[in-house]
């Protein structure tokens, strides 16, 4: 074989080993390439998960917090409502108390208030003040039984402008206890409150 033949194959073979080289980079750059893309593909749709995770437990939260706070303000609003509807039944109620005096029992009721201000005010010498029909009627026997009831010395002091009912004060003026039924009704609100409420609403206690 002649050398020009030889050199011809041998570069012929050179070629065609350089060739498959060549392809094999290429297809290993190909695959690295590929690998790169599909990682940065999967960090990508991981990416995109985490932010919607988070976008969906954010607005999860925001959405509870409107809930929440929706619920408030109504129940807020509920009870401005039941505490309005409660007040004006009391007032009303107040404004109902001087009838109480057109009872035939008033004198039992006002030895009552009278009997329980005395032992409240646990004093031996009162005075005491009381609207002019309760006035009229603890005169008609009630305060001289009382005294005697209760060993105490009890006197008839200035009329109330306001109240019905009475109210009881130690002789030195120190002390004083209010057994007008207005004060009664007020101490009695936070306990009836609720009781009323329900009775308002049809609702059997």
């Amino acid at each position: 074989m002649r050398p020009e033949e030889d050199i011809e194959i041998l570069s012929r073979a050179i070629l065609k080993e350089a060739d498959v080289d060549a392809e094999q980079l290429k297809e290993e750059a190909q695959a690295k390439a590929d690998a790169i893309r599909q990682r940065a593909q999967d960090e990508a749709e991981k990416e995109r998960k985490q932010i919607l995770d988070q976008a969906r437990q954010e607005s999860e939260r925001l959405r509870g917090q409107v809930v929440a706070g929706a619920q408030l303000k109504a129940r807020t609003r509920q009870l401005e409502h039941r505490e309005k509807l409660l007040d004006r039944v009391f007032d009303a109620a107040k404004q109902k108390l001087p009838a109480l005096q057109k009872r035939a029992d008033y004198n039992k009721l006002a030895a009552q208030l009278l009997r329980e201000g005395l032992v409240q005010l646990k004093a031996s010498k009162a005075v005491v003040r009381a609207d002019p029909v309760t006035q009229k009627a603890l005169k008609d026997g009630v305060l001289g039984d009382l005294s005697k009831e209760l060993n105490a010395e009890l006197s008839i002091g200035e009329a109330l402008e306001e109240g019905t009912g009475v109210i009881v004060e130690a002789s030195d003026g120190h002390l004083h206890f209010n057994n007008t039924l207005e004060t009664r009704l007020d101490r009695l609100q936070s306990q009836l409150r609720s009781a009323v409420y329900h009775v308002l609403m049809g609702e059997k206690l």
